[in-house]
């Protein structure tokens, strides 16, 4: 059900309209035999792919549908420092050491997706800048004081601003603060993802489209099975997510109840005219307010406002909703007053309960990476990077 209400509303995603894709590739068939199996071919297991394939591993991805058609391919294109749960949960759980330690490899996270786009060439609207805002006195006064911490315990500096000043960064009379940050940024995601998914292939990754996973035997080998084949492997990365269930109920279920699948949705506009895109974020950055259920938004390469929120909880899309998200734009940009909507789209990412994500190890030889909670676009190849040095013993 999550996948049909994903593939119904993806089929609308402007990313998917501004993109030609590669032909479709083949199904597993027969039995392959590789050094590590790769189950979803997202943001996070191509992450892992071309690490493992940078280091010398055999590496078979399979993926459900095609690359890149879940969370990885439709998301708000939002690279953001930290985590969604902020970093009380690491500091109270490992101290603050550790908990600077994982801060810092968030911010490296950043740099990767700066390092791939240059190694491998990709072209994907990438643009630093990131404006977190608040909408009212009280949570402007959480985020200044959020700020301060994140300046004096890690070392974080933002541009900060209160009241009027805040319309520096943003053309709306809505917001009581604003924290500006030049490390993080937006970027087209589908466009990186399919520039993943080249990547990994031009260092000898086999990418199998429309293979899901209906059983995975452990042991030694792990053994995935298809439909149409199966793919034996010394190591396993589980990179699916809230999918993963969706097809093999029992490929992990040790881990599958340790996320919960959340609709979030987008409207795109007609291109807007660029000095009104100057007029309402002068910076090109991305934006995203401090809401318990998020605003987000920002520009496409070619003008269109594309602007995210909402939530669901259920499969099924909430009512009205091309209205519903036209509505809340318009209440912080009134400007875009009567601005065609072309494209509506949406579907599910995976929310870890306490919203830090959630890496880990099944027996001596199955990985998972899951439980990204809104921060996948930097994070998951973060994901990657760790769980390729694992699997290499660094």
């Amino acid at each position: 059900m999550l996948l049909n209400s994903d593939t119904q509303l993806n089929q609308k995603s402007y990313y998917e309209a501004s993109v030609v894709r590669p032909d479709v590739l083949p199904r597993v068939q027969d039995t392959v035999a590789v050094d590590v199996l790769v189950v979803g071919a997202g943001f996070a297991g191509l992450s892992a792919a071309i690490e493992l394939a940078q280091r010398g591993y055999q590496v078979a991805v399979l993926e459900a549908d095609r690359v890149c058609s879940g969370a990885s391919g439709r998301n708000g294109g939002q690279a953001i420092a930290g985590f969604a749960s902020g970093q009380e949960p690491f500091e109270h759980q490992l101290g603050k050491a550790q908990a600077r330690l994982a801060w810092d490899l968030s911010l490296q996270s950043l740099d990767l997706i700066d390092q791939r786009i240059r190694d491998f060439g990709i072209a994907c609207d990438w643009v630093k800048g990131y404006l977190h805002v608040a909408d009212s006195p009280r949570k402007a006064r959480a985020l200044q004081a959020e700020m301060a911490v994140m300046a004096r315990d890690y070392d974080f500096a933002v541009d900060l601003a209160l009241g009027s000043d805040v319309q520096r960064h943003i053309g709306s009379a809505r917001y009581h603060a604003s924290a500006f940050d030049t490390t993080s940024g937006h970027l087209h995601p589908l466009k990186y993802g399919l520039g993943l998914a080249r990547a990994a292939q031009s260092l000898g990754v086999r990418i199998f489209e429309h293979s899901a996973v209906l059983r995975l035997d452990r042991g030694q080998p792990l053994v995935a099975h298809t439909a149409s084949g199966q793919v034996q492997a010394r190591f396993g990365v589980l990179a699916g997510n809230y999918a993963l269930p969706e097809f093999g109920p029992q490929v992990a279920p040790d881990i599958t109840a340790r996320i919960m699948p959340v609709g979030t949705y987008i409207i795109g506009t007609a291109p807007l005219d660029a000095a009104l895109c100057q007029q309402l974020i002068p910076s090109n950055a991305a934006v995203c307010d401090n809401n318990f259920i998020l605003d987000y938004f920002r520009f496409s390469a070619d003008h269109r406002m594309l602007f995210g929120g909402r939530v669901s909880y259920t499969t099924r899309t909430p009512p009205n909703l091309q209205q519903v998200m036209t509505r809340r734009m318009v209440q912080i940009f009134p400007q875009l007053q009567g601005v065609p909507v072309d494209f509506l789209w949406g579907g599910f990412v995976d929310i870890s309960m306490n919203r830090a994500p959630d890496f880990g190890r099944l027996g001596s030889n199955l990985y998972y990476l899951q439980g990204f909670s809104g921060h996948g676009v930097a994070l998951t190849g973060l994901a990657g990077q760790l769980v390729a040095q694992a699997i290499a013993g660094q």
